[in-house]
């Protein structure tokens, strides 16, 4: 029986240097610490798979989201200087996606669930401020501004009870998608 890992693993290499050069770091899965593989990353290429890459260790600070692709020049093209401190593999999800959100921490309040992408959350809730939320079903990315812009914020299945848990700064959704896209 032929196991299923090669569809869910996906490799990312960071190179210290703009285009591809320099030291390098090939990585395929989770890892909360990457400074000691390397001092600065400004260049990287996602073989397969997606992953979230994090400005401070174990998966702190600013977020950013990476599909397969190469990205040449970190800061011309993610927005991001040259610290990355940890990464995150995102599994591929099958199936339903289902996520809801509480007015009020500790899921408490009124509460909205989505199944499936939302450009502008206040214009489909009539609301944007929300403090924590429950991941039912897949992964998810939370913007903190309308259509899919401004910070990122990965959504793994779970409990979130207040916005700081998913490394918010403020309550504010901006707007809501499903990761989708693997290839």
């Amino acid at each position: 029986m032929q196991s299923d890992a090669n569809i869910t693993m996906g490799k990312i290499i960071f190179y210290e240097d703009r285009n591809f050069q320099g030291h390098f770091h090939e990585c395929s899965g989770d890892c909360a610490d990457l400074h000691s593989y390397f001092n600065r990353c400004n260049s990287i290429k996602v073989e397969s798979g997606c992953f979230m890459i994090y400005e401070r260790p174990n998966y702190m600070g600013n977020q950013y989201y990476l599909k397969r692709g190469e990205y040449s020049d970190n800061q011309r093209m993610i927005g991001m200087n040259d610290c990355v401190r940890s990464c995150r593999m995102i599994p591929q999800h099958q199936g339903s996606y289902r996520v809801r959100l509480y007015e009020r921490s500790d899921m408490t309040g009124q509460m909205h669930e989505l199944e499936d992408d939302c450009p502008n959350v206040q214009d489909r809730l009539n609301m944007s401020d929300f403090n924590s939320c429950n991941v039912v079903d897949g992964h998810w990315l939370l913007y903190d501004q309308p259509n899919y812009k401004g910070r990122a914020y990965y959504l793994r299945p779970g409990e979130y009870r207040r916005y700081s848990d998913w490394g918010g700064v403020s309550p504010r959704v901006g707007s809501l998608r499903r990761i989708t896209d693997f290839n």
